[in-house]
């Protein structure tokens, strides 16, 4: 009787050996089972998981993250008391908050070898329902596995138990080639069950592969655009949505974020939709739930005859929608859309669901950035000068942001009169032109500090020498705890009286030449100049020059950005800058200002960019 009733001990330790051999599983690392590890760490956020597998008198550990040493070479533990024994024998979930008081655990590996405290175990079939192993979460502290985290790993434990079913009927499918003539039809009949199998198996792993890739394609975004880029290529394999849509919430509207490369008419017909619009989305906004339509039939039921003329001019049928929550709130909606009917399994709807959330904090994140760009931006443009009017000159600026919008740079100008030289009726003008090193808040914060700084400077030293304004300069840096390091042209325009011209006197500490257009049409660089400027120079020698410019003259004064781009020759692009000053100085400035930046930006700069333009009438 005792011999007997061990043979079904024996019999299943028996199967189970032919399955560990089948799907090529030892107690060796086993990529795609440690990749079902990490999946765990990540979703339930637990130090150690396990892919747990029985042998007749141990469990074997093919998938593990977080195991010590030596467990985690041996990748082998005692089977007597672990907890994946007891999920093998009852076939069903175990989750215990503290395995230490449990009569059964406490005694066994995972406490007394891996110090796990609270452990969580969900079985591990093949394709007959014999129960091989356990997909399991070890915590070294007290915790209650809620219903959310329990799910997670049951639909993990779902994927491994396909990927296991898979190779088992894999390596059946192999086999069954090799059988002789007259069973063919059986192996047809294998081959089909293998296939679904297989669709199921990849389905699961496709799911698998969806988490695994959010979680590390969604947390190194920088902004909305970036995080809409990454979403076009995240969603992909058995079921892959036709269309995936980002829409961002405030108090009363729902803005959806296009796709900064590819032209979706979706994203163009609709850019916004009010809370109230009987659409799918704004439900799931209003409801904070998830909102899944199966059909039009459910979607004429229950939405208004806009979202249906929407969604058939779309050729969308089924649309699944999902809440993104941030830690201020509802922060948007994630919106899937299938051409054709789409049953969202369990399983999808779980992955789908996980993937909403590394949506939301990647949208909190670039919610945050934008903001402080915004800022950013702000605070610069607020720097730059508003012109000075005079009917002795004329004078126009042009401001023209990186095309990166995360680049925030320290390129100013400046333009001030200084007070009149004895009974004249006309003005000195004072221009400047600089970039500070950097692209950040601080190099615009630098700037703003450099900028009050050179004009405190000139108005200090009368008779306002730009090359006396850029030594008091360079002395107050080299005390002063302030990591200014750039280039500028400061120049002083004097009128010449009766005469109509004006003098140019300037002093360039390391900047691009300025381009002097003549009234004949010849362009010429104005190429003195000195160091850049930079605190670790001490105080060089400035020095400056004297032009006088007759009238019908053109200054043109611009930043780095305008003339370097990487693999291009910078003194080329300054000629190319030239031959369109001759060609078009005669036009009015603000004219002349957009055709050098229309045809200068091409590629769009890496950097801000400057430009000043002065003519003598």
């Amino acid at each position: 009787m005792a011999e007997r009733g061990r043979e079904p001990v024996e019999a299943l330790d028996g199967a189970r050996r032919r399955a560990l051999r089948l799907a090529g599983l030892s107690a060796t690392p086993d990529p795609g089972m440690d990749r079902f590890a990490r999946l765990v760490t990540r979703l339930l956020r637990v130090p150690v998981a396990l892919v747990s597998l029985i042998e007749e008198d141990r469990q074997i550990l093919p998938g593990t993250v977080g195991l010590p040493e030596p467990w985690a070479q041996r990748r082998a533990l005692s089977l007597s008391h672990s907890l994946c024994r007891y999920v093998v024998d009852s076939g069903k979930p175990l989750s215990i908050s503290d395995a230490r008081a449990d009569e059964r655990l406490r005694a066994g590996p995972d406490v007394r070898d891996l110090g796990a405290v609270a452990s969580a175990g969900i079985p591990v079939t093949d394709g007959n329902g014999l129960v091989l192993g356990a997909l399991c979460a070890l915590d070294h502290t007290l915790r209650t596995w809620n219903e959310g985290e329990l799910a997670d790993l049951q639909d993990l434990a779902a994927a491994c138990s396909a990927e296991l079913r898979l190779r088992i009927v894999s390596a059946q499918r192999q086999a069954a080639q090799n059988v002789l003539k007259t069973a063919r039809v059986a192996a047809e009949r294998a081959q089909g069950d293998a296939e679904r199998l297989e669709h199921e198996a990849q389905a699961g792993l496709d799911h698998a592969e969806l988490l695994l890739r959010a979680s590390e394609e969604l947390s190194q975004t920088s902004g909305l655009e970036d995080l809409r880029r990454r979403l076009r290529d995240l969603f992909v394999g058995v079921g892959k949505p036709s269309y995936v849509g980002l829409l961002v919430a405030d108090d009363n509207e729902l803005h959806r974020i296009p796709d900064p490369d590819v032209v979706h008419s979706v994203e163009h017909e609709l850019l916004s939709l009010p809370r109230d619009a009987a659409f799918p989305s704004t439900r799931a906004m209003r409801e904070g739930r998830t909102v899944f339509v199966p059909d039009r039939e459910a979607l004429v039921a229950g939405y208004g005859p806009e979202a249906v003329a929407f969604f058939d001019r779309m050729g969308f049928t089924t649309v699944l929608c999902l809440p993104l929550w941030g830690s201020r709130g509802l922060l948007g909606v994630l919106v899937t859309c299938w051409t054709n009917p789409h049953e969202v399994s369990t399983p999808e709807r779980a992955a789908l669901t996980a993937a909403s959330g590394y949506t939301a904090q990647a949208v909190e994140r670039a919610l945050y950035l934008d903001e402080r760009i915004s800022i950013a931006r702000q605070l610069q443009a607020a720097m730059l000068t508003d012109l000075p009017r005079t009917d002795a000159l004329e004078i126009n600026a042009l401001y023209q942001p990186a095309a990166d919008e995360e680049m925030i740079g320290g390129d100013w100008y400046d333009a001030y009169h200084l007070p009149r030289a004895g009974s004249g009726d006309v003005a000195p003008l004072m221009i400047t032109v600089g970039d500070i090193t950097g692209h950040d808040m601080h190099a615009a914060t630098v700037m703003g500090q450099i900028r009050s700084m050179l004009r405190q400077a000139t108005l200090d030293h009368p008779p306002y020498s730009p090359a006396a304004a850029l030594t008091a300069l360079d002395a107050a840096c080299s005390v002063l705890p302030i990591d200014a390091g750039g280039t500028l042209v400061h120049a002083r325009l004097d009128p010449l009286g009766n005469a109509g011209g004006w003098a140019l006197t300037w002093s360039n500490a390391g900047h691009p030449p300025p381009l002097l257009r003549t009234p004949d049409g010849a362009v010429t660089p104005l190429v003195e100049h000195d160091v850049l400027l930079h605190p670790g120079l001490g105080a060089p020698r400035r020095t400056e020059t004297r032009r006088e410019l007759p009238p019908g003259s053109t200054l043109l004064l611009y930043t780095d950005g305008l003339v370097e781009r990487r693999g291009q020759d910078i003194d080329a692009a300054i000629a190319q800058l030239a031959g369109l000053l001759a060609r078009h100085g005669d036009r009015p400035l603000p004219e002349l200002l957009r055709r050098i930046s229309n045809r200068m930006a091409q590629p769009p700069p890496g950097d801000d960019v400057v430009l000043l333009v002065l003519r003598i009438p």
